[in-house]
């Protein structure tokens, strides 16, 4: 072979070598979806998000480098939450992340094989996406959002903080298992708290207005919001109807606080996305949602806002300042 001809070849192998080993280099971009209820707007799920990924990246996952995302928003939809849910499976992604029931049954329905992860749901068991808390058993695992007993403390707090009231509002889901069973929570304490609790359903704006429209017709009235796509979805609307018919109320998680409400109890969800994160890089690097058990929140935090509460007459109790973890003057 002349000089030339092989010098051809040893670059040519050389090429050929240099291209396999970039190959060999380049990292596997793993897909993962993720289905939310709100808007692109919502700030609040916006920063949930944010938390996902930041945790996901010190796991060494980068989108652009190693994982591709794909968000869907259903608005709260039970009609969206079914077509997204389709629409995420059929793009044969490696994991979907979904928040809440209203979003989990629906992917559940769309597969069996594709992993789930929840941050937030709040009977999977009842629901059926489990087999157990411990033992999973098949495609879905993750995190509560709160536990049912959650709503008699609510019930509890209010009376705490409005110590006048005979009445009480509940908005909630009464399609969801969630919803009914929060109610029921509170009912096994209303009768010692000498509270009347009235369901408030939440399919919509309209029926929010008109459930507490009718209910302020009488006084001693106070306002419990329950966990729900409805309530999440109308949360704007629900603390600007409280403060419209002057209603102490409590709500589930603090975002409700931080625009307007009075007090709030409940899980940090920012913290069940930073712990869905981890479960996701466990199932991205080969364990298996059946073998990682349903956690319960480790962190739940109480917020009060002064501001609401000076506006609505009342003095927040010392005790219940004490306990607070913010507190918004």
């Amino acid at each position: 072979m002349r000089r030339r001809d092989f010098i051809k070849v040893i670059a040519g192998s050389a090429a050929v070598w240099s291209g396999a080993a970039a190959a060999q280099r380049a990292p596997r971009v793993r897909r993962i979806g993720i289905l939310l209820s709100g808007s692109p707007e919502d700030s609040e799920f916006q920063a949930w998000v944010g938390a996902f990924l930041q945790t996901l990246a010190l796991s060494g996952w980068t989108i652009g480098d190693n994982i591709q995302v794909d968000t869907r928003w259903t608005k709260g939809s039970a009609v969206e939450s079914r077509r997204h849910a389709a629409e995420l499976v059929a793009l044969a992604p490696d994991i979907i992340v979904a928040h809440g029931a209203s979003n989990v049954g629906p992917l559940l329905q769309a597969t069996r094989t594709v992993p789930v992860v929840f941050p937030i749901a709040s009977d999977p068991v009842g629901a059926g996406f489990v087999e157990s808390l411990a033992r999973p058993g098949g495609n879905a695992t993750g995190f509560l959002s709160t536990e049912y007993s959650m709503a008699a403390k609510w019930l509890e707090l209010l009376k705490e903080i409005a110590p006048h009231i005979t009445r009480a509002a509940v908005l909630r889901d009464g399609t969801q298992v969630a919803g009914t069973a929060q109610f029921a929570a509170m009912q096994t304490v209303a009768p010692s708290l000498r509270v009347e609790i009235t369901p408030v359903n939440t399919r919509d704006a309209a029926e929010i207005e008109r459930g507490l429209t009718a209910f302020v017709r009488s006084p001693g009235g106070g306002l419990v919001a329950a966990s729900g796509p409805g309530v999440v979805g109308n949360r704007d609307l629900i603390v600007k109807l409280a403060a419209r018919h002057k209603l102490p109320a409590v709500y589930y998680e603090r975002f409700f606080v931080r625009g307007g409400g009075l007090a709030s109890y409940g899980p940090d969800f920012t913290d069940n996305y930073r712990r869905a994160a981890s479960y996701v890089d466990r199932i991205l690097k080969g364990e298996k949602p059946a073998d990682l058990p349903v956690q319960a929140p480790t962190t739940h935090r109480l917020a009060i806002n002064l501001k609401t509460a000076k506006a609505l007459g009342l003095e927040v109790p010392p005790s219940v300042l004490a306990r607070a973890d913010e507190v918004i003057e």
